[in-house]
């Protein structure tokens, strides 16, 4: 998954003061019971958006888990597509390039209004939101004792083997914003069959590896995966 994509600025226009600092709802959390189709979430992700945008709706987390996938951004190489007949593939309308999705995988999509600011990221700055979805990864992570770090020129989030040097990605974040409400959002390898990323070049990046939680030996539920995340948001965005 790959950083962003952004489309239009007219909702721009609906400046922050028309709702008074601290008058917002707090952040709805969903979690999807089973594997969640696809084309079912991109549906539903465009509905939540224009329901948020039209204020007919609240901000949403949905947490969901996929069957085996890839999915292509905007900006996806057919080469990097390795074995094309291997898993379903998808365009998913983000920013960036390939990435797999599959169970095991905690994928959090966020549906949040960017004209307002959240916790510590402002409004109407995408920047710095992907850098509060990464600070919020690399929080979640640091609950599992595990460090995560960023890389300049390398989307994602990274772990480090101390002996070998090795960098390993275990979570992908994948933007798109459409009139100042985001969606798409996290991938967080909890217990992925990380063999599955083989089809792929991950986010064009060839030269380093995956890794999961899993694998650098926490042996960690959905759940609590899932309750990480969510004490890691609120240090972060704050609702």
């Amino acid at each position: 998954m790959t950083q962003l994509q952004v489309q239009g600025d007219s909702y721009a226009d609906r400046a922050t003061k028309e709702t008074p600092a601290g008058a917002w709802p707090p952040v709805a959390w969903q979690a999807a019971e089973g594997l969640t189709a696809y084309p079912d979430a991109l549906a539903a992700m465009r509905a939540r958006v224009a329901a948020i945008r039209s204020h007919e709706a609240g901000e949403l987390v949905w947490l969901v888990e996929h069957p085996p996938l890839y999915t292509a951004g905007t900006s996806a190489k057919r080469s990097d597509l390795k074995d094309p007949d291997r898993f379903p593939t998808f365009d998913a309308g983000r920013g960036g390039q390939w990435t797999y999705h599959g169970p095991g995988q905690r994928t959090a999509y966020v549906m949040l209004d960017l004209s307002r600011p959240h916790g510590s990221v402002p409004a109407r700055d995408v920047r710095a939101y992907v850098h509060g979805l990464e600070e919020w990864l690399i929080r979640a992570l640091d609950r599992f004792n595990v460090r995560g770090e960023r890389r300049e020129g390398r989307v994602g989030i990274w772990v480090v083997d101390r002996a070998t040097g090795e960098e390993n990605k275990i979570a992908a974040i994948g933007v798109r914003v459409s009139h100042w409400v985001s969606w798409h959002g996290v991938a967080f390898n909890v217990e992925p069959k990380l063999e599955n990323f083989g089809g792929i070049v991950p986010c064009g990046i060839a030269d380093h590896g995956v890794t999961s939680l899993a694998a650098l030996g926490r042996v960690v539920s959905m759940e609590e995966a899932d309750a990480a995340l969510r004490g890691a948001w609120k240090e972060v965005f704050g609702d």
